[in-house]
Parts: structure tokens; sequence; C-alpha cells
């Protein structure tokens, strides 16, 4: 299981300076809106991602009228006690594990793991494909070291072959074809990679999606999650090959796995078009918590589970059945926001179990 004891922020977000311990299985951080509860779960998930879950925008982070922020967390899991801080200031970020530096920020990826569910994830199935994509990489890159390095260097080589297709395209027989047969077997070689862990994902994935949402909804509609994917009809070298002269007219790489989407349905139908707002909000859970059995599944720990402000976007029979599951022994560490002190006392019950922290 991994845990969080102690965390200490300085000039982070809206706190100048902070220090919080959780002393419990479940805690309540709750007070009224604008008050940091949103801030104190996003420096937690820092902490095990090097990066905010709610901006990829690093200048957001530091305290308004500052130019830098840390943040310190105390860790442990079934093996170690950790600490691990973060440092960023005047653009440049640090990361430290009982001290000590780490030589890149991606070395710490997969140590520490944390799934939150939050007010705007109902974008997850109403938004893009690219929303989707990341979600599924995010998982991948926690439990498979090569994959990270593999989607870095796709994502990279991409760039190189979208400035290539914009140098040529408006003379393509003064084109250097070499560089771009390179371009094409290093995208190949990473994105078959890629595209097979996505679909063994997912063949994992979808029974326990399957299991949570019918826990949740308490319905008997078939949920899915259909893996779609260019490569699935055609090997990515003799796509890009065929797709050439498409991608010079329009300067960028029109087919491959940064193209990928994961479909979800309902009942054989997608769900963003025929959905009802109750079947949505009961799969968005479902997608979460399947996230977070995934991960202690693969890596061998539990995650830490953070709730944003749940039980004003859920009804009672849902946030009962919520509250069901994450009793369960399959669920570890568990901090959430409210703003309302007696709906947190009601919904848990045994204050044994439960610690409050209150922010004004």
């Amino acid at each position: 299981m991994n845990t969080i004891n102690k965390i200490t922020l300085l000039q982070f977000r809206n706190y100048t300076s902070a220090i919080f311990s959780f002393d419990a299985p479940v805690t309540a951080i709750t007070g009224p809106n604008g008050c940091g509860k949103t801030n104190l779960l996003d420096a937690v998930y820092y902490l095990c991602y090097t990066k905010s879950y709610f901006t990829s925008y690093q200048h957001h982070l530091p305290l308004h009228g500052s130019d830098g922020f840390r943040i310190e967390g105390s860790f442990l899991n079934m093996f170690d006690a950790d600490i691990i801080a973060c440092k960023w200031q005047g653009g440049k970020k640090e990361w430290f594990t009982n001290g000590v530096p780490y030589d890149k920020p991606s070395a710490h990826i997969g140590k520490y793991a944390s799934v939150m569910i939050a007010p705007d994830d109902m974008e997850l199935i109403n938004g893009g494909s690219e929303l989707r994509r990341k979600w599924v990489d995010g998982m991948l890159c926690q439990t498979d070291k090569m994959y990270f390095e593999y989607l870095l260097l796709y994502q990279r080589i991409l760039l190189q072959r979208n400035a290539w297709l914009k140098l040529y395209n408006s003379q393509p027989a003064t084109a250097d074809n070499h560089q771009l047969d390179y371009y094409n077997e290093q995208l190949a070689h990473t994105g078959t990679y890629i595209h097979q862990a996505r679909n063994t994902l997912l063949q994992g994935f979808l029974p326990i999606l399957q299991h949570y949402y019918h826990a949740l909804s308490g319905g008997k509609e078939e949920v899915g999650m259909v893996y779609e994917s260019d490569v699935s009809q055609m090997m990515l070298l003799q796509r890009l090959n065929s797709t050439l002269q498409h991608d010079m007219r329009y300067g960028r790489t029109l087919h491959g796995i940064h193209k990928d989407d994961f479909a979800l349905l309902i009942s054989g139908f997608t769900l963003r078009q025929t959905g009802s707002q109750g079947q949505k909000k009961s799969f968005l859970f479902a997608l979460k918590l399947a996230q977070y059995a995934y991960l202690s599944r693969v890596q061998g720990h539990k995650p830490i589970l953070l709730l944003d402000d749940i039980f004003e976007k859920l009804d009672q029979q849902r946030i009962e059945a919520l509250l069901n599951i994450i009793r369960n022994d399959d669920f570890g560490q568990v901090l959430l926001t409210d703003t309302h002190v007696g709906r947190v006392r009601e919904a848990f019950g045994a204050a044994s179990l439960l610690q409050f922290i209150t922010l004004s």
C-alpha cells in the first residue's frame, strides 16, 4: 500500500507555508470553496507524478507574487519510507528522494501512485480522443518503463517528421528521403510497441471496468471500451508510406498511434452521444476505480485515492455504492474534499477510520 503521512507546502498555489499530517485511512479535507482543499489534493498528486493534475503550466503553481514553490511529502509503502521533495524556481525543477537529487524527474515515475477523481473529469467521456489517449498512456507509463521511453521517443520523432513535411511540402523534389525513411522506421518501431501495449492493457482493463460500472449503477447495461487505431488495419510503416502524399499536402503526420482513440460504449452505442448524465457519471467513476484496481494489481501496491468534491456531483444512490466499494480491503488510503463536515461524518460513520483537516 502507498500512503502519505505528512506533506509540507511552501508557496504552492494559495499556501504561503503549511504542514499537514494524514493519520487515518480516510482524511476529509473540509472548508468553504476557495480555501485550498483541491490544491492540497493536487500537491499529493504532484509528488506522485511530478506534475499537477489540473494544469500543465508550471508557472501557474507558485503562490501569486512568488517565483517558485516547494513540496515535500513523507511516503510509506510495504518496503520503504521515503521523503520525496520537489523544488521549482525560475523554470527549473529539481527532485529529491531522502535528500538525494534525481538525475531526471522521469526516474520517479512509477514509484508512487495516486488516482484522482475530480469534477472536470467528465471531459474524459465528452471530450476528444487526446484526453482518453493521455489517460491510458498515464497508466502504462506508470507500469512499463519501456512504454514511457518509447512514447517520449515517438513524440520526439513525430515532431521531427512533421517539421520535415512542412519544410518540403512546397518543393518535394528537393526532399531528403533518407531522413524520411529514418523517421518512418523509428515511428513504426516505437509505435508498434505502444499499440501492442495499449491492446494488452485493454484486455485486462475491460472486465474490471464492467465490474465497477455494474456495482455503481445497479444497471443491466453492458459497457465497453474499444481501441480504435490505424495500426489495427495496416502495419504502421506501410501506413506511413502509403499516406505520404496526404501528409505532404497538410504538413503533418495524419496517421499513427498519436491519432488513436478509445471508444466508450453503453449497450453497444457511443456513451458520449447516447448516455444519460447518470450513466456517464457511473461510467466515469467506474473508469477511475478500474484505473485504481489496474495500478494496484500491476504495481503490487495500492495507490492513494484522491476524491475532489464528489458529494456535490453524485446522487445519494451512487454515493452509497461508491462508499461501499472504497470501504473494501481492495482500497487503501483515501483523501477527499467536501464543504460540509456533517455530510462526511454521515457518509463514513466510524470515526476511528476518519480524520478531518478543516481549512478556512
